[in-house]
Parts: C-alpha cells; structure tokens; sequence
C-alpha cells in the first residue's frame, strides 16, 4: 500500500481538526487555484501543484483503500499525468475536437488533521461541468487530498476524487481530470 493511501485509509473520514484560520484560508485558496487551473487548461501549472511522487486517484469502488493493483477510473503518477496531457493536446487528438470547457465549483472545505510537520488532510466536495459536442455532462462527489508542506507551499501526495455516479453510464470515455 502506498503511504500516502496508508495515511488516508487510517484517517477518520468525519473529524475536523482545530486550525488557525490562517491555515484554513490557505487550504482553501489551494483548493480553489487547483479547481482554476484545471479549467483553464493550464496542466502544466496544475501538475507543479503535485510532489514528486503525487498521485491522482479516482477509485472504481467507495470502500477503497488502496490505488496499486486495483480496477481504478484513474491511478495516475506525474508520468501518467504527463502522458494523458499528451495525448489530449495532440493536434490529432480527435476525441477534443472541438475543445472540451470544464468548470469546477468547490466547496465544504473540512481539514481533518494537521501533523506537526504541517502536513494536512483535507476533504471537500465538487461539482464539475463539461461542455463537450454541444452536450454538458455533471459531475459531483468529494475530494480528499494529503498536501505536504514544503518551503514553496503546500504538494499534493495524494488526491482521491470520489465521484458521485461512479457507476454511471457515459457517452464516452472521462479524458481530464475532476
């Protein structure tokens, strides 16, 4: 099991820690320049957003505990990332054409705990649109990120995406990230 899902799986699910408002605000802000990168298409800006070994994960199955070797929507590892972002901006990516327009809304930030370290474990909901072949497609669910501190801010380790309609049928295949 990867740290960072060993960390999440054993955290409580429901707490909320005691934070200055200085840290919350700052969480908060985090959060809500992710969600904007993400719709302005600037990857590159939101990959930086992940440490070295960050992960994205969007679990197939709500009582997942772990990433690595599992039926996942996505498991991806900043080369994955990279590859993905590849492929979606390649000139001959017709899937994209035209272009997809995403916009993300999040809210309900909740810090679950704080370490000394500073590292954080915080939960939130999202909703996301995308406008794709003259059709807006929803999605809702709940995100649970572990951000690391560091000395330029805070890294996201892990960043598990819970969605809603998992199960859902689609018309075609989820190509960016939520």
């Amino acid at each position: 099991m990867t740290e960072a899902c060993e960390l999440l799986a054993a955290s409580d699910v429901n707490a909320v820690a005691d934070v200055s408002i200085e840290t919350q605000l700052t969480v908060e802000r985090f959060l809500y320049r992710q969600a904007e990168l993400l719709d302005e298409k600037l990857i590159e800006d939101w990959m930086a957003l992940f440490s070295d070994d960050g992960w994205y994960w969007m679990p197939a199955e709500a009582d997942q505990v772990e990433g690595d070797g599992q039926p996942n929507i996505f498991w991806e590892d900043q080369g994955l990332m990279l590859m993905r972002n590849a492929r979606n901006t390649h000139p001959r990516a017709h899937s994209q054409a035209p272009h997809n327009r995403l916009c993300h809304v999040v809210s309900n930030v909740i810090i679950e705990s704080e370490n000394a370290d500073g590292d954080i474990i915080v939960r939130s909901r999202f909703q996301c649109a995308e406008y794709l072949r003259y059709e807006v497609r929803n999605f809702s669910g709940k995100y649970r990120h572990l951000l690391k501190k560091t000395r330029a801010g805070y890294k996201i380790a892990l960043q598990r995406v819970d969605l809603v309609n998992r199960e859902g049928p689609y018309d075609y295949v989820l190509q960016w990230w939520l």
